[in-house]
């Protein structure tokens, strides 16, 4: 399947689905905690890793290496949860909008929210806030293996997200996951069109199969 293909089928079902597809399939990955700056905000892309340090501990840059993130693809942060730096803010979201980057997630805070929501960049974290990490972390590597919350990124894995949160897919199981998804989301949609005909949801509900959805595959 090709990359664009993927990207409109990722970004039509959403993260409800995917997180559902990923529990049938015993996948840990639901970034818990990181949302989007603004509801409607959402994206689909294979991950660019970024690992953050304090600074002292590593010689780096804060923000230089998004020259090299290639167009379509999810710039993936990993500051440890921090809350009380940041380490995205309005220059870093121009210059990622501008080269069409398709969104940026971060275990930590971002800065300059407006700026994502005026220019509709999608930037997903733990919360916002004012404070620079300048002088306090520092991009250490990238195209790295990651943490998102719990969750492990290796560069490349699918990154989605939307209005519920951002789930993680591994590269070499993403297809499976999205057709399970769709699966899902017919199933969902079945139910409710016979809840609109008449039928009772506990009826329904069995006709389509619901409890089973996410079910674990054995």
């Amino acid at each position: 399947m090709n990359e664009e293909t993927l990207v409109r089928r990722l970004n039509a079902v959403g993260v409800t689905a995917l997180s559902d597809a990923l529990d049938r399939l015993a996948i840990s990955g639901q970034a818990i905690g990181i949302l989007p700056v603004a509801r409607g905000m959402k994206f689909a892309g294979p991950a660019f890793t970024v690992q953050m340090l304090p600074v002292g501990l590593t010689h780096g840059i804060v923000g230089d290496y998004i020259d090299d993130v290639p167009e379509g693809a999810v710039v993936a942060i990993d500051n440890g949860g921090k809350l009380d730096q940041t380490v995205w803010g309005d220059i870093l979201t121009r210059v990622a909008h501008k080269k069409g980057v398709a969104g940026t997630v971060i275990d930590g805070v971002c800065r300059d929210s407006d700026c994502c929501v005026s220019l509709k960049y999608p930037v997903f974290s733990r919360s916002v806030t004012m404070r620079t990490a300048k002088d306090r972390s520092t991009a250490h590597a990238y195209g790295v293996p990651i943490q998102l919350v719990e969750v492990r990124i290796e560069p490349g894995d699918w990154l989605v997200g939307d209005s519920d949160g951002v789930v993680a897919i591994p590269a070499g199981r993403v297809e499976e996951v999205v057709a399970i998804a769709e699966e899902v989301e017919a199933a969902e949609r079945a139910i409710l069109a016979a809840v609109d005909a008449g039928m009772r949801l506990d009826e329904a509900r069995r006709a389509g199969g619901y409890h089973a959805l996410q079910s674990r595959a054995v």
